[in-house]
């Protein structure tokens, strides 16, 4: 799996003009699935998620984690993430899981998020318009075959 984190102030995601998710305070993740992700990488991408410290405590230093701020997820598909551009000016799409595959993991990494923060999600496959602050700004990349 390869996620893209940013910490926000808020965020929204709409699909012709209707809001079907948006948070406050927390992270929007971008995810993308590849073929040959599993259990193992659902497992390492939510305990890093939910754990990761990347909002700032009373010092001012990064300390805190999405859960220790009651902040929220706002998780968005995103099979984008496996385009292969290393020919021509189209990007490939191959390297990224069949939908179906895709959905199905997708919707498990939101279930194990949503045990320890609310989540919100867009709709799987659909044209998608996310609105957000990002907060810092502050973008992290999570490979989960990069561990």
């Amino acid at each position: 799996m390869k996620i893209v984190i940013q910490r926000v102030a808020r965020a929204s995601v709409s699909i012709e003009g209707d809001i079907k998710g948006q948070i406050e305070q927390g992270l929007v993740l971008l995810v993308g699935v590849g073929p040959n992700d599993g259990e193992e990488d659902l497992a390492y991408a939510a305990r890093k998620i939910i754990n990761m410290r990347i909002f700032a405590d009373d010092e001012g230093k990064m300390n805190r984690s999405v859960q220790d701020v009651g902040g929220a997820i706002l998780s968005i598909s995103q099979f984008t993430l496996f385009a292969d551009t290393k020919k021509g000016n189209r990007p490939a799409f191959i390297g990224a899981a069949s939908p179906d595959r895709a959905n199905t993991l997708y919707q498990q990494l939101n279930q194990l998020l949503a045990q320890a923060v609310p989540v919100q999600t867009g709709v799987f496959g659909a044209d998608m318009q996310i609105d957000l602050v990002n907060d810092g700004p502050v973008t992290i990349v999570l490979d989960t075959k990069n561990k």
